[in-house]
């Protein structure tokens, strides 16, 4: 059955598949409306009475059931007579419509503008715009007069006029003041009362080179308000009025994310030269520590730590003091939670350097916190690369971090282990452990990026072991902790989360479509490469094969290390299927990270369509330990379904 949504911003009207169906009367659209209203939950029959009728008829509640009747034949034409309804149910005292969570409007409106405070400013500003696209008049329209509508159109028409005035806002502090202007005037002639709209515009128009016309605005309000209320401008008003005239430094645009980025690693080089001058070389350190800070901020900041780090580690090593080295490799503690390097070469390095500081160092117990650290940065920049050395490394670094009271040494040391936990399929449950105890340890004492990295490590293998639940409890809390402590990456992961729950609990297809795309927006100057490169197109391979469709590759699309498990889908899509042949037995093992799984999935899809036996053989068996798993979905991203409907599959045709 194809989906039903169902509009409430505006003129209240159900739709299956874009076209609009019939609702018959008004009372049929009150009726509807009203359960509409209340969120899934039951409204008893002497409710809906109550509400559609200032005088009911002697036979209201028949005329009830007789509406729900029609409507229901207008939702659900192909449900067979006397089988339950699905969507217009009956239950208890009354009925309720169990609309999904994504198929009306407003609910889509609100839960658009709950991302877009999770997302980074730079990406919030789209976000907001697509929600308040989502609006085609005013909230329940031809009910404004109704009683029971009253409080919720209210409460729509707020949210929606907070929703612009953030949007301006974000728009005025990324520097991009002009793009606020047309938006807040249109605003404020609907809405003159607002006061932190006149403040706003004033504000856009002198960032954007309009001192007089802001001036103007400003005295605008304070006459309209003065004429129309008899009262004076409100203090922030006030403020910016005489901080205008004073041409205040306060007002100027803010320095782009990129600009104060160099401006924090020039401080920091600065500082390093200055220190190094005077034979301090030790405070080196402090160089990493801001570093370490811009890291956090994502974007700009986290693509400048990652280029000045291999730096850092340099300048260290030239000093020919191990220790040294070894603190400033081992200062760089950012949580890693992605299982694929954002720049391959330059972790390398680093990993070069960890192990020719290891060498250098004395092997005793002084050392070990140094040693421990070493090793976890080993194990976090091993990532992604089959290689004995980097599970060895995670190993030894916990094995020292448990012997040491130093809560952020262990922290540190699971979070190699989690890098390294991705080695074969079907270890949900241990990441799931090691996510666990990162938050019990991170909470108890104070490591707030910690215990976000828990949560989100959790979000994923409840993913894996598909208990959504628990995953959406751990996704709420690592929204919690981003927004309390300024983490603007963690939107991105949660994003992801969302639009891959909704591929593995049967939203429709193109309602998970554009929701991966949302959530591929939100990867748009995060400065994660490692992340971005490839994972929308494999994302929606995974979503078509999961389903039953067939593949469709875009060879233009960027694939970034996923081409090798596209190319044979498009060969197979041109008839070249010897070709295709060739490309599926000249695939690798997937890396080990928390892709191993949907690549194996993709790599059984080309055998079975080619028939190849050895490829069938050899990703069941490398799929078998995922058993009762959901195939990639450990990545918090993507997934290609049950891992037991492809091994079904191949047992099938083996």
């Amino acid at each position: 059955m194809e989906a039903v949504t169902f509009g409430v911003l505006g003129p209240v009207t159900a739709e299956r598949d874009g076209d609009a169906l019939d609702l018959k009367g008004p009372r049929h659209r009150a009726l509807l409306a009203r359960l509409v209203l209340a969120r899934r939950r039951v409204v008893p029959v002497a409710r809906l009475v109550e509400d559609l009728w200032d005088v009911p008829p002697a036979r209201a509640v028949g005329t009830v059931r007789t509406f729900v009747g029609d409507l229901r034949r207008a939702l659900e034409p192909e449900r067979p007579r006397r089988a339950p309804a699905r969507l217009l149910i009956t239950e208890g005292p009354g009925y309720a419509l169990r609309a999904a969570p994504d198929a009306v409007d407003a609910w889509r409106f609100e839960e658009a503008v709950a991302q877009a405070g999770r997302l980074p400013a730079a990406q919030a500003p789209a976000r907001l715009a697509a929600a308040l696209g989502e609006w085609r008049g005013p909230a329940y329209a031809e009910f404004a007069a109704e009683e029971w509508a009253r409080g919720e159109r209210s409460r729509l028409t707020e949210l929606r006029l907070r929703a612009v005035e953030r949007r301006a806002e974000l728009l005025v502090d990324l520097g991009r003041a002009a793009e606020a202007v047309p938006d807040l005037d249109a605003h404020l002639a609907e809405h003159p009362w607002r006061e932190d709209a006149w403040r706003l515009l004033a504000l856009a128009l002198y960032r954007s080179g309009r001192q007089a016309d802001a001036l103007a605005v400003l005295r605008r309000a304070r006459a309209l308000l003065a004429a129309e209320l008899g009262i004076d401008p409100g203090p922030r008003l006030r403020r910016l009025e005489a901080d205008i005239l004073a041409q205040d430094p306060s007002l100027d645009p803010p320095a782009e994310p990129a600009e104060a980025a160099a401006r924090l690693w020039s401080r920091a080089t600065e500082a390093y030269d200055r220190t190094v001058a005077a034979g301090a070389r030790a405070r080196l350190e402090s160089t990493v520590g801001l570093l370490r800070n811009l890291a956090v901020t994502g974007g700009g900041g986290l693509a400048a730590a990652r280029e000045h780090r291999t730096a850092a580690v340099a300048a260290a090593e030239e000093t020919g003091d191990a220790e040294l080295t070894a603190r400033v490799i081992g200062a760089y503690d950012v949580p890693a939670v992605w299982t694929r390097s954002d720049d391959p070469e330059a972790a390398r390095r680093i990993v070069a350097a960890a192990e020719r500081t290891l060498a250098a160092l004395p092997d005793d117990a002084s050392a070990a916190s140094a040693r421990c650290r070493l090793l976890a940065t080993v194990a976090l920049e091993s990532r992604g690369v089959r290689s004995p050395r980097g599970p060895r490394a995670a190993e030894e670094a916990e094995r020292i971090a448990r012997g040491l009271d130093d809560p952020a040494l262990l922290a540190f040391a699971l979070n190699g282990a989690f890098m390294q936990s991705c080695t074969a399929a079907g270890l949900a449950r241990r990441r799931d452990a090691i996510g666990a105890e990162l938050v019990t340890l991170a909470a108890r004492h104070g490591l707030a990026t910690h215990e976000v990295l828990g949560h989100l490590i959790r979000l994923q293998a409840r993913c894996a072991l598909a208990d959504f639940p628990t995953a959406d409890e751990h996704a709420d809390a690592a929204d919690r902790l981003a927004e309390r402590h300024e983490r603007p990456l963690v939107a991105v992961f949660t994003s992801w989360y969302r639009a891959l729950r909704r591929a593995a609990t049967g939203s429709p297809y193109d309602r998970v479509e554009a929701a991966y795309r949302t959530a591929a927006g939100t990867l748009d100057g995060a400065g994660m490469p490692g992340m971005e490169r490839g994972l929308l197109p494999l994302a929606l391979l995974g979503l078509r094969l999961a389903r039953g469709l067939p593949a469709q590759v875009d060879r233009r699309a960027d694939w970034g290390p996923y081409r090798p498990w596209a190319e044979p889908f498009a060969l197979l899509a041109e008839g070249r299927d010897a070709e295709a042949r060739a490309a599926l037995r000249a695939l690798p093992e997937p890396p080990p990270d928390l892709l191993y799984e949907a690549l194996c999935c993709a790599e059984a899809a080309i055998a079975l369509e080619l028939g190849d036996r050895t490829a069938m053989r050899r990703t069941y068996d490398r799929l078998l330990p995922a058993a009762g798993e959901l195939a990639g979905a450990g990545s918090g991203a993507v997934t290609f379904g049950p891992v037991d409907d492809w091994l079904a599959a191949l047992t099938r045709a083996l």
